[in-house]
């Protein structure tokens, strides 16, 4: 049993793809997640019983998957250490009232690289729905008694199959798939296994790669490595959720947003996820963007 209160779904909330992720579902009887691993696919049950917390695991990567759960719910991760100070105390206040909130690593960087490259330049929901289709054509039907429908992330060589018409179908647009195929064909190179257990060199890797800009790159290292300090700089929403909660601005860059967290540097991701969990919510004003559907283009 941790030492801290977990929340589950809190924890892991970083890594789901919306309600209906395929990867990840909360059913009766825990919390469900798919993941590769060097040995495999892997499907994972989490459950909490009384005081206990319970995990089990099927598939060919399931003792490797089983073994990497504390680290998914960020017993790595040390919240002790950080020190807000008196640069702002709606972050002092956030850190009393949540002094238990963990940053999570998965170990594995292609299980976060594939759904941030899919979420480039495009809406939320868009992004997810491809990720569903994705999954569902080249992933793998997810090992173990599942839910229904759920499945593992597709390889990296899966992908490499996928021919030009099923990449329209499931609704991807040119550069995007592009940066896939590229990103794909050295995804080996990209994990904690290859060498890559810093998150600055590995986002330096990351951005050699074509299509895989700054924020595709800090997105990953925040799941897969759960580095406390990269924040998603190029975010459309980010900027101006931090700059509301700090400032009351409805309206904020990323070079201010940059040097509003600059006080917590070391720690900016962790001040991000306290903002995004009690600080205020920037009112939304206007029409929302409307998905786009490169199937019928």
């Amino acid at each position: 049993m941790p030492d801290w209160p977990l929340d589950l779904l809190r924890t892991l909330s970083p890594h789901r793809r919306g309600a209906a992720d395929p990867t990840m579902q909360v059913a009766e009887g825990g919390l469900w997640r798919t993941t590769s691993t060097p040995e495999g696919a892997a499907t994972v049950r989490i459950s909490r019983v009384a005081a206990e917390v319970r995990i089990e695991a099927w598939g060919r990567g399931a003792r490797w998957a089983a073994a990497a759960v504390p680290g998914w719910l960020g017993a790595d991760d040390r919240p002790e250490e950080f020190r807000p100070g008196d640069a702002h105390p709606l972050v002092t206040e956030l850190h009393r009232t949540h002094p238990h909130l963990r940053l999570g690593r998965t170990g594995r960087t292609w299980d976060a690289l594939l759904p941030a490259v899919l979420e480039q330049k495009v809406t939320t929901a868009e992004a997810y729905r491809v990720f569903r289709e994705l999954c569902r054509l080249a992933g793998e039907a997810a090992p173990g008694p599942t839910p229904e429908g759920m499945r593992v992330v597709p390889p990296a060589r899966r992908l490499l199959e996928v021919t030009d018409w099923e990449w329209h179908r499931c609704g991807l647009d040119g550069a995007r798939r592009r940066a896939l195929r590229a990103v794909a064909g050295v995804a080996h190179r990209m994990e904690p296994e290859a060498g890559c257990d810093d998150s600055a060199e590995l986002q330096r890797r990351l951005r050699t790669v074509p299509g895989i800009g700054v924020w595709t790159a800090a997105e990953v290292v925040q799941r897969a490595l759960g580095c406390p300090d990269t924040v998603s700089v190029g975010d459309y929403h980010l900027k101006n959720q931090v700059g509301f909660a700090l400032t009351g601005r409805r309206n904020t860059d990323d070079e201010e947003m940059v040097a509003l967290l600059e006080p917590w540097r070391g720690q900016r991701q962790r001040v991000v996820r306290l903002l995004l969990a009690g600080g205020p919510r920037r009112p939304r004003r206007g029409p929302r963007f409307a998905p786009t559907d490169y199937r019928r283009r």
